[in-house]
């Protein structure tokens, strides 16, 4: 997919300039889609370089341009209740695009779209193809094997149940993190509130009164005014650090490999990835191979589709080794990386030609894994951040109150007048 940075000349004299993700092999065709899209001639069209284009989609990223997967799956499905109803598929595209709810807005767009495309002549996965920022590949393929066997509307409520089961995965594992981000901010901000207010006045006060500071509290005290003097420059390190890391993981492939090898081989997160990995491998494969697409056209779409590095490394093992001729099972052991007993589920599907239905098992087994993975993680992260937060602040409280005691010792003993 390449980005062009464009300029647009309208009748009315308007002019519009922007930047466009397309799939176009030629910059032809990219002039011919962006007039016959915004009805107005190019004045200008530039191709972007690779780099400079992997920039662009990271941050386009940021802005959502695509549909949240909630309405995509919403969108593919009133479009599979219609024309499982007999419904032509433009007259079903037509009746949503005309939806004018402010909720709806997106979905009237994306379907916009797509009867654009239609009206060009375009079949629906070439239509869909041509906007891979809403649509998927794996929906794309869905939508390709529709229309070679004439099952349109099967694939597209496949499409998206496919969509709602990754989605329910996603919002899990957002839910179950939500109670632990809470605890970590609040113990941040009532860290910041005891480091910049509460111990540089007791400090103050104990200078005053010329007190004999236990080495907890002077540790304490230092480390205070270290972050007072260093606030300003400490942060801006952290944040430009999380930007510069999160951008290699975004453009670098070996950073993006190194850190999912370093997942798979740490103890928590192994367990978690590899459920992760694996519930992403098998649904894909379990939809993909039961719509009829063949075992090496999947694994290319799984490879394309995938975001863990490791997983798709062994995924183009796997494919290199089927498209020689091995079976998949012995594939993947030969790969390496993939569980023991998906490996054997799948041989058996192989051997009793229900790799289908063994692979359904496997995708619903580890959807269930992985939802009570992150359940039990969610539970244990828990008391563990609130034991870290009551021993923070017990190590603060008995550093500061150390010298109040000695000071109330003194007090008591100076002579009365």
């Amino acid at each position: 997919m390449n980005t062009y940075a464009y300029r647009l000349l309208f009748s009315s004299g308007r002019t519009k300039s922007g930047l466009m993700r397309l799939v176009a092999e030629h910059d032809l065709s990219a002039k011919l889609w962006l007039e016959r899209h915004y009805d107005a001639v190019v004045l200008q069209l530039y191709r972007l370089p690779t780099w400079s284009s992997s920039l662009v989609s990271v941050f386009s990223g940021l802005r959502q341009r695509g549909l949240p997967a909630i309405e995509l799956s919403g969108l593919l499905r009133d479009l599979a209740v219609m024309t499982r109803a007999g419904v032509p598929i433009l007259d079903a595209l037509k009746a949503i695009a005309e939806e004018s709810d402010w909720d709806q807005k997106r979905i009237a767009l994306a379907a916009r779209l797509l009867l654009s495309d239609l009206d060009a002549g375009a079949s629906i996965s070439e239509a869909l193809g041509r906007h891979p920022d809403i649509f998927p590949e794996s929906v794309r393929n869905l939508m390709l094997i529709g229309e070679e066997t004439g099952t349109v509307d099967r694939m597209l409520m496949e499409a998206a149940e496919h969509i709602e089961r990754m989605t329910s995965l996603s919002r899990d594992s957002r839910r179950a993190m939500i109670y632990p981000a809470f605890v970590f901010a609040s113990m941040l901000g009532a860290a910041l509130f005891w480091v910049y207010y509460v111990i540089p006045n007791l400090a103050d006060l104990f200078l005053q009164m010329h007190l004999e500071l236990p080495a907890i509290t002077r540790v304490i005290m230092s480390m205070s005014k270290w972050l007072e003097r260093h606030a300003a420059s400490s942060l801006s390190l952290m944040a430009l650090t999380v930007v510069v890391i999160w951008l290699m993981l975004q453009l670098h492939g070996g950073t993006r490999r190194f850190a999912f090898r370093l997942a798979h081989r740490l103890p928590v997160a192994r367990v978690i990835v590899t459920a992760a990995g694996m519930a992403f491998i098998t649904e894909h494969l379990a939809i993909l191979v039961s719509a009829g697409v063949d075992i090496i056209r999947s694994l290319s779409v799984i490879e394309r589709s995938l975001s863990d590095e490791f997983y798709r490394e062994r995924i183009n093992k796997v494919r290199e080794s089927v498209d020689r001729g091995e079976l998949l099972a012995p594939s993947m052991r030969q790969a390496g990386g993939f569980p023991a007993m998906a490996v054997r589920m799948i041989a058996v599907g192989e051997q009793t030609g229900s790799l289908d239905h063994q692979l359904k098992h496997l995708a619903q087994e580890y959807r269930l894994r992985l939802a009570h993975l992150i359940a039990s993680l969610s539970e244990i992260i828990k008391p563990v951040m609130i034991l870290a937060a009551g021993a923070f602040f017990i190590l603060l409280v008995v550093a500061l109150l150390l010298p109040i005691y000695e000071l109330i010792r003194q007090a008591s003993l100076a002579p009365m007048h």
